[in-house]
């Protein structure tokens, strides 16, 4: 039997001093069919081990409604990982932050019954627990000590950075190794005191996660821990990209000077990312620390292998670092061909509004309802009020999340955004129905707002500075006094599919849209055979595309990304259907690819940040 162990000083394999090399890789960022190809590209660059978080959100979006299937198989990621010959490291949390939705906690987490989460409050820990037992399932037999490739798990996620409960600590690290975990457990804090002291427990290893100043931060780890290995478990050799901000990136030589540094005190890492992958579907995260900042959908992370898999100057400068604590297998990865660049038309057109307003029925409710009432808890939806007014007004809401078209029949009046602190709009005189197409962008991953339900927040507030307010649609009171004002209290919805591409099947029935309403559009790309493609979205407005099915991911000409990631494994030969949603449709749009990505377009309308 295979043993792993905490040392003194060291990592124990075996009884013998070992040094963790690792690299970060989400198998839910990646599609399945190319975890071989990334983690063989790891031993490459010299790795012993593949990191990889546990999304709960992406096996149970829906409580009860638990998934391991389309790429979501940990147990074979975990199998591909000792297939290559490498250990790993799982971090299930509950929490991972890791730039996804909520940090992958459930947004059904957060409903009626919800009282507390991350700390010990039992509505909260009964359904942890029952998330962590089916991981564990899944994760004890494949233990290093039963032969399985899997070494340390971790216990919560930077916990010392959100909250200061030790019971909760304790109370994981029981269901944990009642569950048969037996490997050494772990907790990950920024190399700060208050959260190093916070974020853990005695008897869990302590890990730091940075990016810089190595020896200062494994100094204040080492600090709070006086034995034990020392370990980065998050050294950060990128970072993420926000809409309406620049593509960041970091020098290769000076990250690899870093992690020389890190590696020559005899610490060991993990490289994060070391290929970021994809926020397929609707699954970016979103930080808000006074000013809401969605993710962007490519996950690349400017890591040493990009978002397709290819090897970055990064990758090459840390292969060098690398090799003077390791032996470097003699194989070295290919180089990537440049992609398959195409075009094709969009020549199917439709209205959007119209289409999902044809696919269901309106539901009807006596007070503004937010998307999680909706059972919508990642994507569109539409609200509806019927508005009767003797002059122009203001509609008003309390907070929007995240962004909103408002319409008056089919004159767009205007857009209410989070991020630009737009709540307001002006709304004209008459008799219509006023429609507010409402986007989530991604749910805040990091901080206090973790949890906040989705879509318009009321009071939704109409107020006339000159003649009265009419009664119609307008609540339970009609005050038409001059200057006065009126809650909307009586809505309708109708949530939009996940995959609005059935509403453009059948025959060519419907209207083209008017201007300024949103669109659906399909065509037909023809591709010799399957190969990565890196989808144009320019002359695109803002929205979502699908490929043969597969939500890609939001795009926006905004920026800085223009490019979806289309992985291989989804590419047939021949026709490919390509269906785009587009919320802010420009004329003569077509679909393109090109020969490499394009992630740092310039920067159209940044967002306000006062």
């Amino acid at each position: 039997m295979t043993t792993f162990t905490l040392g003194e000083h060291d990592f124990l394999l075996d009884g013998h001093p070992h040094r963790i090399l690792s690299g970060a890789i989400h198998y839910f960022r990646i599609h399945p069919d190319q975890w071989a190809d990334r983690i063989h590209k790891a031993r490459l660059l010299g790795l012993n081990t593949i990191e990889t978080y546990v999304a709960w959100n992406a096996h149970e979006p829906v409580e009860g409604q638990w998934s391991w299937q389309d790429g979501l198989d940990l147990a074979a990621f975990l199998k591909a990982v000792a297939d290559e010959g490498m250990h790993a490291i799982v971090r299930p949390a509950p929490y991972i932050c890791a730039e996804w939705d909520d940090g992958g906690l459930p947004a059904w987490l957060f409903g009626e019954k919800a009282a507390g989460v991350r700390r010990d409050e039992p509505v909260f820990m009964a359904a942890v627990e029952a998330y962590l037992r089916r991981v564990y399932e899944i994760i004890a037999p494949l233990q290093i000590d039963r032969g399985g490739p899997v070494i340390l798990v971790q216990i919560e996620n930077e916990y010392g950075a959100y909250g200061s409960d030790p019971e909760y600590l304790r109370k994981l690290v029981g269901v944990t190794r009642s569950a048969g975990i037996t490997v050494p457990l772990t907790t990950v804090d920024q190399p700060e005191d208050d959260m190093l002291a916070a974020g853990s427990l005695p008897g869990l290893l302590h890990t730091g996660s940075f990016g810089s100043r190595s020896p200062e931060r494994l100094a204040t780890l080492r600090r709070h821990q006086p034995s034990g290995p020392l370990m980065c478990m998050e050294y950060w050799n990128g970072w993420f990209d926000d809409w309406g901000t620049p593509h960041h990136t970091t020098e290769a030589g000076a990250a690899a000077a870093d992690l020389d540094a890190l590696l020559g005190a005899g610490a060991s890492v993990n490289l994060y990312m070391l290929c970021g992958g994809t926020n397929f579907g609707l699954t970016n995260g979103a930080n808000d620390k006074g000013t809401y900042e969605p993710i962007t959908t490519s996950y690349d992370y400017d890591a040493p292998l990009d978002e397709a898999g290819r090897p970055t100057a990064k990758y090459w400068a840390f292969r060098e670092v690398i090799g003077k604590y390791t032996e470097l297998p003699d194989e070295e990865p290919e180089p990537a061909d440049p992609a398959p660049v195409t075009s094709a038309p969009l020549p199917r057109e439709i209205d959007l509004l119209d289409a999902v307003e044809a696919s269901g029925t309106w539901s009807v409710l006596d007070h503004l309802p937010t998307m999680d009432e909706m059972g919508q808890f990642r994507g569109f939806a539409l609200y509806r009020a019927r508005i009767e007014l003797d002059d122009a007004a203001e509609l008003s809401l309390a907070e929007v999340r995240d962004r909103a078209l408002v319409f008056a029949g089919d004159h767009l009046l205007g857009v209410l955004d989070r991020a630009e602190k737009s709540r307001s709009v002006q709304i004209p005189d008459g008799s219509y129905d006023l429609t507010l197409l409402v986007e989530d962008q991604g749910r805040v991953d990091y901080g206090p707002r973790l949890g906040e339900p989705k879509g318009l927040i009321g009071p939704a507030m109409v107020r006339s500075g000159k003649q009265g307010l009419g009664e119609h649609g307008l609540g339970r009171s009609g005050l038409g006094q001059p200057g006065g004002q009126l809650e909307i209290t009586d809505w309708q919805y109708l949530t939009v599919p996940d995959d609005p591409g059935g509403l453009l099947d059948g025959s060519d029935a419907g209207r083209g849209a008017p201007p300024e309403r949103p669109v659906l559009r399909r065509g037909r790309l023809n591709v010799d055979g399957p190969a990565d493609l890196f989808l144009d979205t320019a002359g695109w407005g803002k929205g979502v595309a699908w490929f043969n099915g597969v939500c890609l991911g939001r795009f926006w000409e905004r920026g800085p990304q223009r490019t979806l990631y289309v992985p291989a494994p989804m590419v047939r030969a021949g026709a490919n259907d390509v269906v785009v949603m587009d919320l802010h449709p420009r004329p003569g749009a077509r679909i393109a690819t090109l020969s490499a990505p394009v992630l740092d377009q310039p920067i159209l309308n940044p967002p306000v940040t006062t």
